[in-house]
């Protein structure tokens, strides 16, 4: 299983994840063994977030991760906007560790910039942090200037990661908030990497499909390995059945000539900035 430094914690970390966004809807039988079958696999980074299923998920994954030895994880889940005071930060994190059924958690993450005072949602990391219930923190949903005035508070080193929405058709992050991070040693995670429509896109479909016949791989491999392809770039693909997190698993060590790289690019371009964030 590829993995890679995580920004500036120097932690390695495998490339492809485990996303668990909205998996309160699917049968939680199939999800426990789905994601027990991932972390078999070596797909160890697993991402969850108290907003998830009102903290239902992470009680999904702490049933997945159960008997499994903890150095072995990657965890991280993410504090709500409305929950980021210093002393709500602090609150929602042992509420998490307690559904999560653990007495850390490898990276916390604010879900997206809000109401309270960054200086007062980061203080609270710091707390935690030199408490030992967090090893890392990060952000989520953040653009470049929201990611520079984190970084001023924070300082050099300490902003672990950005997690943002990533797939073949939203790259417009790779304009600034990408560059961006890469100057700053900031891991990138792209959650949602097939999109939120049918998979793969109608545009850039045969492209896509030509690929998978001559390399020998299948599309989802080939969008994941593209979205991975820079290096601090990681993806946290969902997946509820067994077929598809085997499916992402593959992916982890497909690498990409440049003549495949130029033809997805092509197919699938970098499209304007978008005036809005989506955020999940």
């Amino acid at each position: 299983m590829s993995a890679r430094k995580f920004g500036a914690t120097g932690v390695s970390v495998p490339v492809i994840g485990q996303g668990t966004f909205l998996m309160e809807h699917d049968d939680r039988a199939d999800v426990v063994a789905a994601l027990r079958a991932g972390i078999e696999l070596g797909l160890t980074h697993l991402d969850t977030a108290e907003m998830y299923g009102a903290g239902s998920v992470e009680e999904v994954v702490s049933e997945a991760i159960a008997g499994v030895p903890r150095d072995r994880l990657f965890l991280v889940t993410k504090v709500l906007p409305s929950n980021a005071s210093r002393k709500g930060t602090i609150a929602a994190c042992e509420k998490s560790l307690s559904r999560l059924r653990t007495d850390y958690v490898d990276c916390l993450l604010l879900h997206w910039p809000g109401r309270h005072p960054l200086e007062d949602t980061i203080g609270a990391f710091e707390t935690l942090l030199d408490a030992g219930k967090i090893r890392s923190y990060g952000v989520s949903n953040f653009d470049e200037h929201e990611l520079a005035d984190a970084y001023a508070i924070a300082g050099p080193g300490k902003l672990a990661c950005n997690q943002i929405l990533y797939h073949l058709a939203e790259r417009t992050s790779e304009r600034a908030v990408i560059p961006w991070c890469e100057a700053h040693n900031v891991a990138v995670v792209g959650y949602t990497p097939f999109g939120r429509a049918r998979f793969p896109p109608a545009r850039g479909e045969k492209v896509l499909a030509d690929l998978a016949a001559r390399r020998g791989a299948t599309t989802r491999q080939l969008a994941l390995a593209f979205l991975t392809r820079r290096p601090g770039m990681f993806a946290i693909p969902k997946a509820s059945r067994l077929a598809h997190v085997k499916d992402n698993a593959g992916a982890s060590d497909l690498v990409l000539s440049a003549e495949d790289l130029a033809a997805i690019d092509e197919a699938f371009p970098v499209g304007p900035k978008p005036r809005g964030v989506a955020r999940i």
